[in-house]
């Protein structure tokens, strides 16, 4: 299900049946899992961008929080007990520790993170009150795209470093912006983990197995365990295409952290889960093969 407010309906497998209306409507959602007979649930449906939600915190709750109370109480009136949520690093704020595992208090400073951290919430009362078992993934900074080139991000107004660093190298943007030059990290510029898209699609299946197994309801980080600072990104653009980048220093912006890593020894405890793509290159050479496929399309155009 997908309203396609952001959505492409085109990069849709062809194998799924793609319903588009909205998880808040909850008309709709019970005719879906009635109809097809649903047991398990993975929600990713949310908006996503930080900045917005301190701009419009009521449309973050709106969406993130009012629909997917929609969609639990269409979930337990199915009699459905498996669900995995796609959570957010964001849960956790500003962490005194790096890396940061899951045992540490939440602290979430935006209505994104607040959000996230809600549904969280929801989850672990129903599990009390109607026995649902559920995993929680607290994504870091999701980045590349399928190496096939079948999906990938195709909005000019991304907002996350990997795909800004290569639509830049491509000549679709004019600069790529560094927030802050002088934070306490190796090179003054903020780090963080980047998890390929691929490998974060890998550990949604790895979750609904988990929930096969009366293992109970965990909450997991999804990352590699190590970051890369800003810099660090754009040089493997540069690297990676060939193409200098034009670079322009800022002041860090309001809320952004000198280094933001994941605690991954939970994930490696209870997922029997390998990475494919725990290498920057990699990561950004994917993204770049996707974006070079759209650019060129524009240009045809």
């Amino acid at each position: 299900i997908d309203n396609l407010c952001t959505g492409d309906e085109g990069l849709v497998d062809d194998r799924a049946r793609l319903v588009v209306g909205d998880i808040g409507d909850r008309n709709l959602v019970d005719s879906v899992l009635d109809d097809h007979q649903i047991d398990a649930v993975i929600h990713l449906a949310a908006h996503t961008e930080v900045e917005a939600s301190l701009q419009q915190p009521l449309k973050f709750y709106r969406n993130n929080v009012e629909a997917t109370r929609t969609l639990l109480e269409a979930c337990i009136h199915a009699g459905i007990d498996r669900f995995v949520y796609s959570s957010s690093a964001a849960v956790y704020g500003r962490p005194d520790v790096s890396p940061v595992d899951e045992s540490v208090t939440p602290a979430p400073e935006n209505p994104y993170g607040r959000s996230k951290l809600i549904v969280e919430w929801m989850l672990q009362d129903l599990e009390r009150a109607h026995d649902v078992a559920h995993v929680s993934l607290r994504y870091f900074n999701v980045a590349g795209a399928d190496p096939q080139r079948r999906t990938g991000k195709p909005r000019a107004d991304a907002t996350d470093l990997v795909t800004v660093a290569v639509q830049t190298a491509l000549g679709q943007r004019d600069a790529l912006h560094i927030f802050g030059t002088d934070y306490p990290t190796d090179d003054g510029t903020g780090v963080r983990d980047y998890i390929h898209v691929s490998d974060l699609a890998d550990l949604h299946l790895k979750a609904l197995k988990y929930l096969d197994e009366p293992a109970g309801s965990r909450i997991f980080n999804c990352g590699y365990g190590r970051g890369h600072s800003v810099r660090e990104v754009a040089e493997s653009v540069r690297r990676t295409s060939g193409k200098e980048l034009r670079i322009v220093e800022a002041p860090p912006r309001p809320g952004d952290l000198p280094e933001v890593v994941a605690d991954t020894t939970r994930l490696a405890e209870h997922f029997d889960w390998s990475p494919r793509f725990d290498d920057l290159d990699a990561i950004v050479s994917t993204a770049l093969g996707w974006h070079r496929q759209f650019h060129c399309h524009d240009a045809d155009t």
